[in-house]
C-alpha cells in the first residue's frame, strides 16, 4: 500500500498497512529475526512527519527507510531533486535510511549518470538531515574555514562531489591572477578584507 502518488499519501489503506507492519515486526523480533521497514514513496511534506512518527511508534523504533519520499508528482526528469527535498525532511523527522531516486524515475531505466546524480542528491539530503539533527556540523565548519582561506584543495577534499566542483573551477577560473572564484574575481570580499587587514 506504499503511496504511488500524492493522492494516496497517508490514506486509510496506508495507515492500516502501518498497523500490520507493526504486528509483523513484533512477530519477527519474537522469532529472533531482525527487521527494517520500507516506507513511503510519494507524499507531501506536510504528511512526512506524521507517517514516520506512526511507523516508529507501531514498530517500536525499527529502522525505517524511505524512497525519497517524492513531495510532488509533477517534476519528471527532476525526481532526484524532489526525492532529495523529501529525504532531507524525512531524515530530520527520524527516517534512518534514504533510498536514492534518479532523474529517470517514472520515465525510463537510469543510466550511469542518472544513478550518479541520484546518489549525489540523496547524499546531500542525508547530510542536510544530519546537520539539522546536530550531526557532522564540524565538516561544514571546516569547509567554511577553507572557503574563507580560499583553500580550494581542502574545499574539494571536504565537498560531497569533488569531481563536479573541480570541473566547474577548471572551466570557469577567473582570468586575473587571484585565488578567488570567477563569480566576483578581483572584487572578492574575502581577498579585499585580507588586503585591508594587511595594511593595518
Amino acid at each position: 500500500m506504499r503511496s504511488g502518488a500524492l493522492a494516496d499519501s497517508n490514506d486509510r489503506a496506508k495507515l492500516q498497512e502501518l498497523l500490520l507492519v507493526g504486528e509483523l515486526v513484533e512477530k519477527a523480533r519474537n522469532a529472533g529475526v531482525q527487521t527494517m521497514v520500507e516506507g513511503p514513496g510519494h507524499m507531501p511534506l506536510s504528511d512526512i512527519q506524521a507517517n514516520i512518527q506512526v511507523m516508529k511508534t507501531v514498530t517500536d523504533h525499527a529502522p525505517y527507510f524511505v524512497l525519497g519520499p517524492l513531495v510532488t508528482d509533477i517534476a519528471p526528469g527532476y525526481d532526484h531533486f524532489v526525492g532529495g527535498i523529501g529525504g532531507a525532511f524525512a531524515g530530520f523527522c527520524g527516517a534512518d535510511f534514504l533510498c536514492y531516486v534518479t532523474p529517470a524515475e517514472h520515465l525510463c531505466l537510469p543510466d550511469k549518470q542518472d544513478v550518479r546524480d541520484g546518489v549525489i542528491a540523496t547524499r546531500i539530503a542525508a547530510h542536510a538531515a544530519d546537520l539539522a539533527r546536530g550531526i557532522d556540523r564540524d565538516v561544514d565548519a571546516s569547509f567554511s574555514r577553507a572557503r574563507e582561506a580560499l583553500d580550494w584543495e581542502k574545499m574539494f577534499r571536504l565537498c560531497i562531489d569533488p569531481t563536479k566542483a573541480k570541473e566547474y573551477r577548471r572551466k570557469r577560473s577567473p582570468s586575473e591572477d587571484t585565488s578567488a572564484c570567477s563569480m566576483c574575481g578581483n572584487l572578492c570580499a574575502l581577498e579585499l578584507v585580507k588586503k585591508y587587514l594587511k595594511k593595518k
